[in-house]
C-alpha cells in the first residue's frame, strides 16, 4: 500500500510549486522547447531542470530531445493519472461502504 501512497505523492507534488503549474499552463496549448520555457518563467536551465524532473517523474510530462534542447508537452496518460488520483482521492465512496458509526453509545 505504501507504494500507491508513494506514486499519488509524486504526482500531487508535481501541483504544489508555482512555476510548475505555469509550465503546465503554458504546455496547455502545445510543445514547448526548454528555451522557450525558461526565458519566458525568466528562471535558469538548471532551475527549469528541477522543474521538468518532477514533472516528468510524476508522468504528467514527455520530453522530446532534438539537437541540444528538450521539447516538453503534457502526456495524456499521466494527465489522465493525475485525474483519477484526484478522483479517488475526493470519492466519498469509502465513507458511504463504512458499516456503523464511529462510537456506540
Amino acid at each position: 500500500m505504501a507504494s500507491a501512497y508513494n506514486d499519488t505523492v509524486r504526482v500531487f507534488k508535481a501541483f504544489c510549486d508555482e512555476n510548475r503549474l505555469r509550465i503546465l499552463e503554458m504546455l496547455r496549448t502545445g510543445e514547448k522547447c526548454a528555451c522557450r520555457l525558461s526565458d519566458d518563467l525568466h528562471i535558469t536551465q538548471p532551475t527549469l531542470s528541477h522543474h521538468m524532473k518532477v514533472l516528468c517523474d510524476a508522468g504528467i510530462v514527455q520530453g522530446r530531445k532534438e539537437g541540444k534542447w528538450v521539447h516538453y508537452s503534457i502526456n495524456p496518460e499521466g494527465a489522465a493519472h493525475a485525474g483519477e488520483l484526484l478522483e479517488r482521492q475526493l470519492s466519498l465512496e469509502a465513507f458511504i461502504k463504512e458499516k456503523g458509526e464511529c462510537c456506540n453509545r
